[in-house]
């Protein structure tokens, strides 16, 4: 049976949740920070007999995110999707996204690494954190001067609104070394939450790469966050840097699926009207 959550169902959502949190890290940042009773927030789950949640749908805004511990209801989750008129994307895990590829029409899906840090035994503890600096408000400007210098990095229009969100409600964090009055590296969290946040952002200026800086910075983030009880994650597509995360001590979970409807007519008249 399909239910519409509200605040008496938070203990044991909270408890399905926290078995995996790093795969459920966007689903209980949301959850923290917005509730069950939005207009931007709605959450749903599958409940047997018993009275016991076999899986969750949320939806924020637009995007959809499920979760299961094995088999999800796929089919009665889609129904909901599918009535969403502003229905963007369904993501999570590989496992959990493909069983609803009989039920709704994806144009198109995106897959990452998903890996997980559970704990500091990698890490240098030994590092000098002399240079490392924590970023505040102030800083925003001198961050998003690097990020726009990476190549790799994709920069939308609410990239620094966002990071300014993140860092005004400490829902993540940014650590960075500076030289002279340029910021040369940094690494940041986001979606932290009190099980869990995730690693985003690590970055070196391009004349300052292969000095070690990012790895510097990543180092104190993860150290820091580990010694609150969270567990980390991040997504990678670049085997490369896949191994740098490694040595770090992050182990491969899984894949992370971005999945896109394929647009009715309709929808694209609506995103025509918005553009």
């Amino acid at each position: 049976m399909i239910v519409k959550l509200d605040q008496t169902w938070h203990e044991q959502v909270m408890d399905y949740l926290s078995e995996e949190p790093a795969l459920n890290l966007f689903i209980i940042a949301d959850i923290e920070n917005f509730g069950y009773e939005t207009d931007s927030q709605d959450i749903w789950a599958d409940v047997d007999d018993n009275g016991s949640i076999t899986g969750i749908l949320l939806r924020y805004k637009g995007n959809y995110l499920p979760y299961a511990k094995g088999e999800i209801n796929a089919k009665a989750f889609s129904e909901i999707i599918n009535k969403d008129k502003s229905y963007e994307m369904l993501s999570g895990k590989k496992e959990i996204t493909e069983q609803f590829t009989p039920f709704l029409n994806f144009e198109r899906t995106k897959e990452l690494y998903f890996a997980e840090l559970k704990d500091a035994k990698a890490l240098n503890k030994n590092s000098s954190r002399q240079n490392i600096i924590q970023a505040d408000i102030k800083d925003v400007e001198s961050l998003m001067e690097l990020k726009y210098l990476i190549k790799e990095f994709s920069i939308g229009k609410t990239a620094k609104e966002s990071l300014e969100q993140a860092l005004s409600t400490k829902t993540g964090r940014t650590y960075f070394i500076r030289e002279e009055d340029t910021i040369v590296s940094c690494a940041s969290s986001t979606a932290e939450n009190s099980l869990s946040a995730m690693i985003v952002g690590v970055c070196s200026h391009p004349e300052k790469r292969n000095k070690g800086y990012a790895s510097l910075c990543m180092e104190a983030l993860c150290y820091d966050i580990l010694a609150e009880g969270k567990t980390l994650c991040l997504f990678y597509d670049n085997p490369k840097a896949g191994s740098i995360y490694k040595r770090l001590g992050f182990k491969d979970i899984g894949f992370w699926c971005m999945n896109y409807p394929l647009l009715t007519a309709e929808s694209q008249k609506q995103q025509e009207k918005v553009l």
